[in-house]
Parts: C-alpha cells; structure tokens; sequence
C-alpha cells in the first residue's frame, strides 16, 4: 500500500520535483491548501487556515504519513501544529517560533552565538514616538518582525526617512502582523515576546558581503547539513542578490563556521525533528561572518538546483522524518557541476507589461544554454505593482535555472540570458 504525503500549497513544478525522490513510485502526493490561500493571499486568518488544513486531513479516507512544509509562514508554523495532531515527527512549535518571530530570535541568538547578531532593537511603530526606542545609529534597517522577503523593510538614514516608512509599516503591517498573532497564540510566549506581537518591528545594524546558507536537517539530535547554497555578489549593480547557485564556492573554513553556529543555536532553542536552512552573510573585506535569519524548513527554492548537481530534490529529506527515518539525500549524481536558480530583475518604477519573450525565443536560449529552464511570472495586461511577495528596490519578472561546469560559466549564461529575454514595460505614473 502506497503511503500518503501531504505538501502544504503544493504547485505542479514541486509534485514533478517530488518524483526525483529514491522512492517515488511507493507514496502518493496529495496538496493540502492551496498555494492561492496559503501563500498569495492577501490577507488571511492563521486559525482559519488550520481549521482548513484540519478538515481536510480529517476528511481523508486514507493513512496520514507525513506533512510537510516548503513554505514560509503561515505554512512553517502550520505544519508542526498539524504533525504534532498526527503524530507525526515534527519540531515543537515553540522552537519554529523562535526562528520565525525576528526579535524573538535575536534574542535567543545573542544568548548563544552573540559573535554573528549584528545590533539590534525592537520598535513599536505605533508608539508615539517610535524614533525614542532606536538604539542604533544612522544608517540601519527596520522591518516588520514577520515579513515576507524585504517587504515593509527600509534602509534608513535619517528623521524623515525614518518618519515615512513608520506611516508606511503603519498601513501595510497588520495584514501578516495579526494572522502571526493568531499563531503565537499556540505557543507560550516570554515576557518580553507578550510586549513585542506580530505588529512590532525590528530595527538592525546593516551589514554587507556575500550570502551563503547552509541547509539541513535535525533528527532525534543528529545534526546534519546536506548542502550549502551561495548568492555571489549580484550582476545587477542595483540589485543585492540576483541569483542563488549550489554548490557554494565560498571558503571552507566559512562553510565549517556557518555550520557550526547553525548548530549551536538550534541546539539551544531545542530544534528536533525538521528541517532547515539558515542564511548568512560573509564579509570579505572583514572576514567577519553575520546570520541573518534561521528558516524552518527545506527551501522549495533550493529544491530545483539539488536536483540539477544531485539529482535529487531536498523533498527527500523532509519526507525521510516526517516517514520518521534517519533523513539522507544522494551527493552529485546530477547532469551539472554547478547550478542555479537566478532572477529576471527589473529595477525600474511601477509599468504594464507590454510584451514577454515568446515561446521561440525561449526554445532558442535552450539549445544555446543546454540545461536552462525559464520560467516567467508576468504576462502582457499585467501592472507590476500587483505582483505578490516582491522586494522593496525591484521587481521579480520571472526565474532562470542555468547549469554549467563551474561558477563563471553560470554568471556569463545568467548575464547572456538576461540580454536575449526582451520584456517591454510601459511605465506608470
């Protein structure tokens, strides 16, 4: 009898993605929630989308063998919930929590790895005089303590800045802030957390380099790392970071450092039984290495690039402890060397998409680049002001995965395809 996987918000590209894993043909994928309710929805309720996820899960005529979670919030924190209700390996929710609440985490990181916390503080932007609880100096960053990506997220240098993008955070935080409420609410919160709810902020020292992140896994307290992903400094001048390519060609003895402060903090805020990839950034110059954030769980980001140099979508690992077995994903048996997942940027103001490259031009990159995949999100009619999830300095237009046998021939594919994808983009007022 096949066993039954369930994937939060689960898109075509992933369930083909799930066949690349070592027992494919022995489980049958089925999508719990819809990626339209539970990842690009505009607003929603935490609660009622577990109640959604409950009914449907009780409503299955079938053995429940493993859930898992590819997403960010609310899918993050969904999933332990929903395991933990099926006995299901899982990691507590008060662990997940403390990785997904920013300040919440800071300040469980400064108890144990306080050489990689850049310096921060919390702020209530609806206090009357938020600038009086900043204690940093000019230039920092502020953001919502749940975000997704650099949404609500500023580079701030002075007063005024400061003021406007207070108005700013004001209007939008609430749509992510109260459903993030409704999830802390399964959780027994320090006092310092009951003061700093899903509507508070962060504001944070600004630090530059070079990103690399660790992925990997924790399994009844054997700590594990299966791959390591690099985003090298960006082709776009404008843009930080453009692209993601696997494996990392960073140092080695700052793959050993990322690996080690990865593990010491989940160990301290006692992370079991999930998955994980944490983000750091590695300035050269200062050879000083900083963590940006802890993710709790696989990166489906990540998942087509493993399969490109590994053969094998990281899924595996996430199903391998939900299955509750010793998670393990095969090591280089993919058709390239080096892989990447890279962005179609367009760094300019708001404008309609007038034209997209065409399915000949795209057959044409192809067979130039073998390997290249492309994937665009836009369509002639659309405003790029609607997009969902998009950073705050550009737009996301669509997604290359490239291939090649080394990390320069990546970044000369990546730059030859951003110059063959003619987009035309009239833009608004």
């Amino acid at each position: 009898m096949k066993r039954n996987i369930f994937v939060v918000a689960l898109e075509e590209q992933q369930r083909e993605e799930l066949e690349t894993l070592r027992y494919a043909d022995q489980f049958k994928v089925h999508s719990l929630l819809s990626v339209k309710a539970a990842v690009e929805s505009p607003s929603f309720s935490f609660d009622a989308l577990l109640d959604e996820a409950r009914r449907k899960l009780e409503a299955f005529d079938g053995c429940i063998d493993a859930i898992v979670a590819q997403w960010d919030f609310p899918t993050s924190v969904l999933v332990p919930i929903l395991c933990r209700e099926h006995d299901i390996p899982a990691p507590s929710v008060e662990s997940v929590l403390k990785c997904e609440h920013k300040y919440w985490s800071r300040l469980e990181q400064q108890k144990v790895i306080p050489e990689v916390v850049p310096d921060f503080c919390g702020v209530d932007p609806f206090a009357d005089d938020p600038l009086s609880q900043v204690t940093l100096d000019y230039p920092f960053w502020i953001k919502p303590v749940k975000a997704f990506s650099s949404h609500l997220g500023f580079k701030i240098e002075n007063d005024e800045q400061f003021d406007a993008a207070i108005r700013e955070i004001r209007q939008g935080i609430r749509k992510l802030g109260d459903p993030f409420n409704e999830a802390l609410r399964h959780a027994e919160l320090p006092p310092e957390i009951q003061h700093m709810d899903g509507n508070s902020c962060i504001a944070e020292q600004i630090v530059s380099g070079v990103q690399g992140a660790p992925e990997g896994t924790v399994y009844h307290g054997e700590f594990n790392v299966h791959g390591i992903i690099a985003q090298p400094n960006s082709v776009n001048k404008d843009i930080p970071y453009d692209r993601m390519e696997y494996p990392s060609n960073l140092p080695e003895r700052i793959h050993r450092q990322m690996i080690d402060v990865s593990r010491r903090f989940l160990e301290h805020i006692g992370y079991d039984n999930g998955c994980f990839n944490a983000e750091f950034m590695w300035n050269e110059e200062q050879d000083k290495l900083w963590l940006i954030e802890v993710n709790t769980r696989i990166s489906q980001s990540h998942s087509e690039i493993f399969i490109m140099v590994d053969g094998m979508s990281n899924h595996e690992v996430a199903v391998n402890i939900a299955f509750g077995e010793r998670p393990s994903l095969a090591n280089r048996q993919g058709v390239a060397a080096v892989a990447a997942k890279c962005y179609i940027p367009y760094e300019h103001r708001d404008g309609i998409v007038k034209r997209v490259p065409s399915e000949e031009e795209i057959e044409t990159l192809t067979r130039r680049f073998p390997g290249t995949k492309v994937r665009i999100d836009v369509e002639p009619g659309m405003r790029l002001g609607d997009l969902m999830h998009q950073d705050s300095f550009s737009y996301r237009l669509g997604t290359l995965y490239v291939a090649g046998e080394d990390h320069e021939q990546i970044e000369q594919r990546y730059k030859a395809c951003l110059e063959a994808l003619q987009f035309e983009i009239e833009p608004t007022e």
